[in-house]
């Protein structure tokens, strides 16, 4: 009698139980990839609108007010002056969006943070109002 060689359920079940585990880390890795992702572009739209900050400082010898900022997501211009194209919105906006406060007392001061995502990150400051409770901040 001739034997055929095959696999058994317990072997296959032991393998497709392994592809998912190992699916299941990959997801989980991907993801979180993707929120450093998103916080590398926020720090990096900081900046960009920290030098137009300072831009705008160097013309007006003042920081503009709050509500002198475009809406996230549109042009700043200031007559014929842009200082951005675009003035960025976080990455999940509407949901989440850069905060820009000038201080009160002192206009040559100011605040621009962002919401991280990843809470491991090294530049994360404690902001209770933040998901992840972590933000960055510049400041001039």
């Amino acid at each position: 009698m001739k034997t055929q060689k095959a696999f058994t359920l317990v072997e296959l079940l032991v393998v497709i139980s392994l592809i998912g585990i190992l699916a299941t880390l990959v997801l989980a890795n991907l993801n979180s990839a993707r929120e450093r992702a998103r916080d590398a572009e926020r720090k990096s739209d900081l900046r960009n609108i920290q030098t137009a900050l300072r831009l705008y400082y160097n013309d007006n010898s003042i920081y503009p007010l709050v509500g002198d900022l475009p809406v996230w997501g549109s042009p700043w211009t200031d007559g014929s002056v842009t200082y951005m194209n675009i003035l960025p919105a976080d990455p999940l906006s509407p949901t989440q969006d850069y905060v820009y406060a000038r201080d009160a007392v002192d206009t040559d001061l100011y605040t621009l943070y962002a919401c991280l995502e990843n809470p491991s990150d090294d530049k994360g400051i404690v902001e209770a109002g933040c998901a992840s409770g972590y933000k960055y901040e510049v400041k001039p």
